[in-house]
């Protein structure tokens, strides 16, 4: 009969384990955070156990039989038996465990179910301590104290004694909620006194003894997880600005990105900071009126019951990010002028080509170091009145409508007023005297062609005159030398300066027969080695003893021109005479 009982207690504790799964689930209930415990971090309130177990024990009962001899009887070992425990967890790794374990296999005909030749039934509690780690495995150990109801191999009926399990297993995790323990291994511990040999209940003979089982349980089984001890995993909030870098005016928006949101609760988002627009997850930044610098976008992630978001800490999150107003560029300029060069009182046109990077609204001045330059776009003109010559420097100023100005240079040259260059005497043809040798100071019919042209000269440029310098050879010069010498001492030597001859000959023929006014011409000897006559042209302005040097006018009141008859030979025969005055003159 007490069999019987033990076997309805075990039954009962099995359905202890049953019952307590509801209650476990009325404990989920009031925490739903459950649902943040990641797969490989075991952190469940409740931890529900269920398999298949195997007993060695190791152990044999030491009785009596009828006849008063001692006998020792093996334990067979439990190859079919179950486990279940129920553990609740203070924190995330100290708990209370209730286990109960059942081998009820005997192999008398009228209870047997297998080949044992005992029966074990379990009841003990203590503390379990569980390490989480980062992976899909669950280690823990613990150590219980209860009670032992054991069925002896030699007949004893069912009795209650001390039970000690102490041992450990692994869990490999499958989700949030199951679990599979993959061994459990336990030094199972039972001490059982039968006390004296009699006879049970079923009229059988027991031996009496005691009972020290010290052998091994191995179980396996399903792991079911409830509620949680630690906190869900907090919300996170990232966010970002782009761009990153901002002009005033350019938009900015701000991106929140929260993590590990419970898709079952309401999330709103809350936003601040200067000309911030906050709209869900996702804000804008009026940058238009924000001088340069940086600037810090917050915001804030919150999840919960609709009007009750972030009421608990980890239901809340804050992120921060920040952006950088930039100052506007300075535009860039470059300045022309057209043309460069320009005479005075003439203008030229400027052009400035200037560019804002940021498109801003430009205007336009100008300044020069001389003359006066008017305008105000892109283009301007420069008036050189006033200017002296030489370069002028010009300045275009290019400013945006935010202050910022840039400056650009040229050079524009005003020439000086066109001089006409100084005029000069210059040297016509020359006519030489040598051939006639009686008439050394004549000139002849071959000096007109030379002479006709410098009197057309003359005739053009009305405002010209013509200097003729006589030149004799080094004989005649030394004959003249001794002539003036003889007159110094008698007045009466005539003195022949052919020189001069030939100049005042020359000038004769110009003013007399080409109409040449004779204070036109001017007469000078040379000291030319030559017996010639060099003429030149003076125009209007030229002074010609600064052109030509080394000559000495001529006084013409003291040489007198000779005229341009042909030359009679006084003893040819009159008839001949006559024919060669016929003939034309040389």
């Amino acid at each position: 009969m007490f069999s019987h009982v033990s076997k309805s207690v075990g039954r009962l504790l099995a359905l202890a384990f049953v019952v307590a799964i509801p209650l476990a689930l009325g404990a989920q209930n009031s925490a739903k955070s459950t649902a943040k415990v990641p797969v490989g971090d075991s952190s469940s309130r409740w931890d529900i156990f269920a398999g298949y177990s195997f007993l060695a024990p190791n152990a044999t009962v030491h009785g009596t039989n009828r006849n008063g001899t001692e006998n020792s009887v093996s334990i067979d070992n439990e190859k079919v038996g179950t486990v279940e425990s129920l553990s609740y967890f203070f924190t995330r790794h100290i708990g209370l465990q209730f286990d109960s374990g059942q081998h009820d296999r005997y192999y008398a005909p009228a209870y047997s179910k297998g080949d044992s030749n005992s029966g074990l039934l379990t009841a003990q509690a203590g503390p379990i301590y569980r390490f989480t780690t980062s992976h899909r495995f669950t280690p823990w150990v613990h150590g219980l104290v209860g009670g032992g109801d054991l069925h002896g191999p030699a007949h004893q009926d069912y009795k209650w004694g001390v039970s000690v399990v102490a041992g450990g297993g692994l869990d490999y995790e499958l989700s949030r909620h199951w679990a599979l323990r993959l061994p459990e291994v336990d030094y199972q511990y039972v001490h059982v006194d039968y006390g004296d040999p009699a006879f049970n209940s079923k009229g059988w003979w027991q031996e009496g003894g005691v009972a020290n089982i010290e052998g091994v349980r191995v179980a396996a089984g399903v792991v079911y997880h409830i509620g949680s001890v630690a906190p869900p995993t907090p919300v996170t909030l990232a966010i970002s600005a782009s761009p990153a870098t901002v002009f005033p005016g350019d938009p900015v928006t701000v991106t929140a990105t929260a993590s590990n949101l419970n898709p079952k609760q309401n999330v709103i988002y809350l936003w601040s900071g200067t000309d911030v627009t906050g709209n869900g997850a996702t804000a804008t930044v009026a940058t238009a009126t924000l001088a340069p610098g940086t600037y810090t976008v917050k915001a804030q992630v919150k999840e919960g019951k609709r009007g009750k978001e972030g009421s608990k800490p980890w239901e809340v999150a804050d992120a921060s990010t920040s952006f950088t107003v930039k100052q506007f560029e300075p535009p860039t300029a470059s300045v022309s002028v057209s043309p460069s060069t320009i005479k005075p009182g003439d203008t030229a046109t400027v052009t400035v080509v200037a560019v804002s990077p940021q498109n801003r609204p430009l205007t336009y001045s100008y300044s020069a170091t001389a003359g006066s330059i008017s305008g105000s776009g892109a283009t301007a003109t420069f008036s050189s009145i006033g200017a002296p010559t030489g370069p002028v420097s010009i300045t275009a100023t290019v400013t945006d409508d935010k202050g910022q100005a840039i400056t650009a240079n040229t050079t524009v040259t005003i020439t000086a007023p066109y001089a006409a260059p100084a005029p000069h005497a210059q040297a016509q043809c020359a006519i030489n005297f040598s051939k006639d040798k009686a008439r050394p100071a004549r000139v002849d019919n071959e000096a007109k062609a030379c002479l006709d042209e410098i009197a057309l000269d003359l005739q053009k440029q009305s405002d010209a005159k013509a200097v003729v310098v006589g030149n004799s050879n080094a004989k005649e010069k030394a004959k003249l030398a001794k002539q003036h010498k003889a007159a110094q001492k008698h007045k009466h030597v005539k003195v022949v300066d052919l020189a001069a001859e030939r100049a005042v000959n020359t000038k004769a023929y110009l003013v007399t027969e080409k109409g040449i006014d004779s204070s036109r011409v001017s007469v000078a000897t040379g000291t030319a080695d030559g017996q010639s006559v060099e003429d030149y042209l003076v125009p209007s302005g030229a002074t010609f003893t600064s052109d030509v040097t080394g000559t000495t006018e001529v006084n013409e009141g003291a040489v007198k021109a000779q005229p341009r008859k042909a030359l009679v030979k006084k003893h040819a025969h009159k008839k001949a005479a006559d024919t060669k005055s016929a003939q034309p003159e040389k």
